[in-house]
C-alpha cells in the first residue's frame, strides 16, 4: 500500500520496465522495424529533408563563389605570367637579331681591313625622317666622335649615303634615295666597275623612285658597263672612298641625246628599317 501510495516512486518503476522492454525489442538486429520505429524515422527524414536541400544550396553557393574567387586570382596571374613571357620573348628575339646584326657587323670590319685601310666606325640608327623629299637618317654619333660631314656612310651590304649635318652627339645621313641632280645640296657619286677601274667610268646623280634603283649617267661607249656588273665607288669625286660597293648594273640604255650611256644600278643596301651603319673614315 506504501508502495502504491507514492506514485512517484510508481512512476520511476514502470518508466524502468518500459525502457527495459524497449531495449530488449531493439536489441540486436531486425530485419523491420517496428511501426513506432519506422514513423519516428520518416518523421525525421522528412524533417531532415525539408533543411539539407536549402542548406546544400546556400554552401553550394558559396563554395562555387569560393572557387570563383580562386579561379579569377589564378587567371589574373597566369594573364601577368603570359604578357610577361611575351615581353620576355620579344627581348630575346631582338637581342638575338641585333646580335645576329653585330656577328655580321664584325665579320664585314675584318673584311675591309684586309681589303683596305679605312677605319669603319659603327652606329645606331636613332631616327628616321618621314618626310619623303628628306630621305635622312640620324646616328648616335657626332663631333664628339670624330664624325664630319661628308664622310660616307655604308651597311653591311654597301653604300647607304653621306653625311649631312653633325651635331655635338648626332650626325643626320642624307641616303642614296634622297640623291637629285635638280637639288643644290646633293652630290653626285663618280663610280666605276669592280674589276674593270680603268675601263669603266659614270657618275650617279639620281635615284628612281619607282623602280628604286640608281641611274648611272655620262658613260662612254668605250665604258665596260655591262648588266650584272658590280658597281662601285671610284673616289674621283673626292667624297665617296673608293671601292665601296653600290649595287648591281640592270639594264643599260641610250641617253637622252644618243651621245652617252645610261645604266640603272639595284641598291645591294637595304634602306628600310636600318638598325645598324658603318661611318667610313679614310686616313688623311
Amino acid at each position: 500500500m506504501r508502495l502504491l501510495g507514492n506514485k512517484r516512486l510508481l512512476i520511476l518503476l514502470l518508466g524502468l520496465i518500459c525502457f527495459i522492454a524497449l531495449m530488449g525489442l531493439t536489441l540486436g538486429q531486425r530485419a523491420r522495424l517496428s511501426w513506432p520505429e519506422k514513423f519516428v524515422k520518416d518523421t525525421i527524414s522528412w524533417t531532415q529533408g525539408l533543411f539539407y536541400k536549402p542548406a546544400g544550396y546556400i554552401a553550394g553557393f558559396f563554395e562555387d563563389m569560393s572557387r570563383l574567387r580562386t579561379i579569377y586570382e589564378e587567371n589574373k596571374v597566369l594573364k601577368m605570367t603570359l604578357s610577361q613571357y611575351a615581353k620576355d620573348t620579344m627581348k630575346l628575339n631582338d637581342l638575338e637579331l641585333q646580335n645576329k646584326r653585330l656577328k655580321e657587323a664584325l665579320g664585314f670590319t675584318e673584311r675591309q681591313k684586309q681589303a683596305n685601310n679605312y677605319k669603319f666606325r659603327i652606329a645606331e640608327v636613332v631616327a628616321s625622317s618621314p618626310d619623303y623629299h628628306n630621305k635622312t637618317i640620324t646616328i648616335n654619333l657626332g663631333e664628339k666622335d670624330g664624325i664630319r660631314p661628308n664622310l660616307a656612310v655604308m651597311s653591311v651590304d654597301g653604300l647607304v649615303g653621306r653625311i649631312v649635318q653633325v651635331s655635338a652627339f648626332y650626325s643626320n645621313v642624307q641616303l642614296l634615295t634622297g640623291i637629285d641632280d635638280t637639288a643644290n645640296d646633293s652630290k653626285a657619286i663618280s663610280v666605276t666597275v669592280k674589276g674593270k677601274e680603268n675601263e669603266s667610268f659614270g657618275v650617279i646623280e639620281s635615284f628612281d623612285a619607282e623602280s628604286g634603283m640608281l641611274a648611272v649617267t655620262k658613260i662612254e661607249q668605250k665604258e665596260q658597263f655591262e648588266v650584272g656588273d658590280v658597281v662601285i665607288t671610284s673616289g674621283l669625286g673626292e667624297v665617296f672612298p673608293t671601292g665601296i660597293e653600290i649595287g648591281k648594273v640592270v639594264s643599260k640604255d641610250e641617253g637622252k641625246f644618243g651621245i652617252t650611256y645610261k645604266a640603272m644600278v639595284q641598291p645591294f643596301a637595304s634602306f628600310a628599317h636600318l638598325r645598324e651603319v658603318f661611318v667610313v673614315e679614310v686616313p688623311e
